[in-house]
């Protein structure tokens, strides 16, 4: 390794050779898998605590634990053959745990820190997009577009494939055609010499352009209907232009010939390896039905699920409406799947309203969008459920023991789910149910408090907090500076007293945990153009880091497990390749994994074949060249699963 080395114990000499996994894995067995799981009891093992020795040492360390209290500077730490911190300390209160067969690891001064919680992800939906041609969210002129969608269908079997394969290319971006200002429509892909469908699958997974062919396979006409939750745009012909929008995407979706089975495991296997590489512990997947619960399942038996994974079941527009319908149809697939290994249920997720950027704006504000030039228009973007709706459902499902994640955007979507949440807190008395609200992308400041007063999570996805072509050309001219000053505030609800938790919503956005981490301190991240209200609204160091481990682990309610560096919690830990927590903001970005482990198991060993590979990807995605629209645009790929 390069950042840290084994070795018989704290005082001996470094070692060069490899990370070897071995020790570790001999030491923890079974009881890391239970402890992987947070399931049964410790395994009965001279290391669970008192002065037995451990299956591993990490020492010469700064250990940011996540704690809020006070104390003595922590630089080691000792995993229990039970797969759970046994001490932490100074290296000589820590050394009395080696014995003869505990693996020793010396941190060179860089950090040890709990795992990433990411609270809203769809890592599932990241490996079925490697499987895809991407546009990497560029903006290009239309004949730029022609000549990279050319390209993929050459790479896609040419003249083989005509003149019905399917060509679906991902990242497409929903704003980036240009000049500024164009509006795709299907006769321009139409234009390219193939007779295939061809569908471009927005980043923002809110909007999709299709070719004539893809829309005539699919139906679509100037009598089809919007569908509920979806929109099919139309030129002022009445004729489709091309563009779904939301749930209107399905229309076109359903006709893609899926990948196997056998195929999505792999490319899962694949991304789920590179989320442990960046330091990823335990992922919220924020969208699942059955087919991304039978894809767990599937990694599960093949041992290829290394992080702890909460699924939220996604209920439609049409389900907020039923309850008891809803409630049934979660319950039976957590029924049905509740014994898969590395799973644990108890979160549904609900679309409030769509996204802000232009020109989707489906969004739903409390003021309508302006026009590019302040004045007003006719439309305040769309809400999908009702306060009411929301709250009678919130009420059910949280009488049951479950939380309500939604989806909210725009200002109107998050006061509608702060009001759903007050009703159900009325009705049913609960006072700790952890209902969330992700994204914030605008929240007016008359709610900052009722996160608070309501015990709500505030989770966001703050890699997108930075000046860049979303945040000021798509978004600025059509909410006006008043509003735009409310851009994701951060330290605003962290003041009013608002539990913040963390997530990335890869692969709506790129996987770079500590560039993530970075941009909510510094608001900028390294490739914004600016810093986007990093005075009012940038967070501390710690609060960034704390919001990403404690934070989200109290979201998804085992912080009693993890996110933490205590004794007595799993060992979902991460040694880092530099100090995180003294080194230049601006470095934190280019943070790398050495080691990660899950439940005191080894998951990336970055001197491993695997980890050399997984980082290797990584280091050469942070590399790429960036459109200037590089962040996508927000809300999540929300049909990246297979919906």
């Amino acid at each position: 390794m390069t950042s840290s080395s084994r070795s018989s114990s704290p005082s001996a000499a470094p070692a060069p050779s490899p990370l070897s996994r071995r020790g570790l894995l001999a030491a923890a067995g079974a009881a890391g898998a239970a402890g992987l799981l947070g399931a049964g009891p410790a395994a009965a093992a001279a290391g669970s605590g008192g002065r037995g020795s451990a299956a591993l040492v990490i020492h010469n360390a700064r250990v940011f634990t996540g704690t809020t209290g006070g104390g003595a500077p922590v630089e080691a730490l000792a995993v229990g053959r039970d797969g759970k911190i046994l001490a932490t300390g100074s290296g000589s209160a820590v050394r009395r745990h080696v014995g003869r067969d505990t693996e020793v690891v010396d941190a060179r001064g860089n950090t040890v820190m709990s795992g990433v919680h990411d609270g809203h992800v769809h890592p599932l939906g990241a490996g079925d997009r490697s499987l895809r041609p991407s546009l990497e969210g560029a903006e290009t002129t239309l004949p730029e577009l022609r000549e990279l969608l050319t390209g993929f269908l050459a790479d896609t079997g040419g003249a083989g494939a005509e003149p019905d394969r399917w060509l679906v290319v991902e990242d497409w971006n929903p704003v980036g055609l240009l000049p500024a200002g164009s509006v795709p429509h299907h006769s321009m892909l139409d234009a390219l010499e193939t007779r295939r469908p061809v569908a471009l699958v927005g980043g923002d997974g809110h909007n999709l352009w299709a070719n004539r062919r893809a829309l005539e396979i699919a139906g679509i006409t100037a009598a089809t209907p919007d569908p509920v939750g979806g929109r099919i745009v139309r030129g002022a012909d009445g004729q489709p232009t091309g563009v779904l929008k939301d749930d209107a995407q399905d229309l076109v979706q359903r006709h893609v010939p899926q990948p196997t089975r056998a195929e999505l495991v792999e490319a899962c296997a694949k991304v789920l390896g590179l989320a442990a590489a960046s330091g990823v512990t335990t992922m919220m997947d924020a969208l699942v039905g059955r087919h991304e619960l039978e894809l767990y399942q599937a990694l599960s038996a093949a041992g290829r699920l290394p992080q702890r994974i909460v699924p939220a079941i996604r209920l439609d527009a049409e389900q907020t409406k039923d309850p008891a319908g809803a409630l049934a149809y979660a319950g039976g697939l957590r029924k049905e799947f509740e014994g898969v290994r590395g799973l644990r249920f108890g979160t549904v997720k609900v679309f409030l309203d769509g996204v802000i950027e232009y020109p989707a704006q489906t969004a739903a504000l409390l003021e309508p969008y302006l026009d590019g030039n302040g004045r007003p228009t006719a439309n305040s973007g769309e809400l999908y459920t009702s306060a009411a709706d929301y709250g009678r459902l919130t009420a059910a499902f949280n009488r049951a023991g479950w939380q309500l994640h939604a989806h909210g955007l725009g200002d109107r979507a998050v006061r509608t789910a702060l009001d759903g949440y007050a009703y159900a807190r009325r009705v049913t008395g609960l006072r700790d149910p952890r209902n969330t609200i992700a994204h914030l992308q605008l929240v007016d400041p008359a709610d900052l408090r009722r996160f608070a007063q309501l015990g709500v999570a505030a989770c966001m996805q703050l890699q997108w907090a930075a000046q860049d072509t979303w945040t000021m050309d798509a978004l600025l001219p059509y909410i006006g500076p008043a509003r735009h000053r409310w851009m994701y505030p951060a330290r605003s609800l962290e003041r009013a007293g608002a539990r913040l938790t963390g997530g990335s919503d890869w692969p709506v956005d790129a996987l770079q945990v500590w560039n993530q981490l970075r941009t909510a301190v510094d608001r900028q991240g390294a490739y914004g153009t600016g810093e986007l209200y990093r005075e009012l609204e940038g967070l501390s160091r710690t609060s960034a880091l704390r919001m990403h481990t404690a934070g989200t682990a109290w979201q998804l309610k085992q912080e009693g497990l993890t996110g933490t560096v205590e004794p007595g919690k799993a060992a979902d830990l991460v040694l880092l390749d530099r100090d995180v927590t003294r080194c230049p903001v601006a470095d934190i970005s280019g943070t790398g994994v050495r080691m990660t482990l899950v439940g005191g198991r080894v998951v990336h060993d970055a001197d491993s074949e695997a980890g050399r590979a997984a980082a290797t990807a990584l280091t050469r995605a942070a590399a790429a060249a960036r459109p200037a629209s590089y962040t996508a645009v927000h809300g999540g790929r929300h049909h990246a699963c297979g919906h």
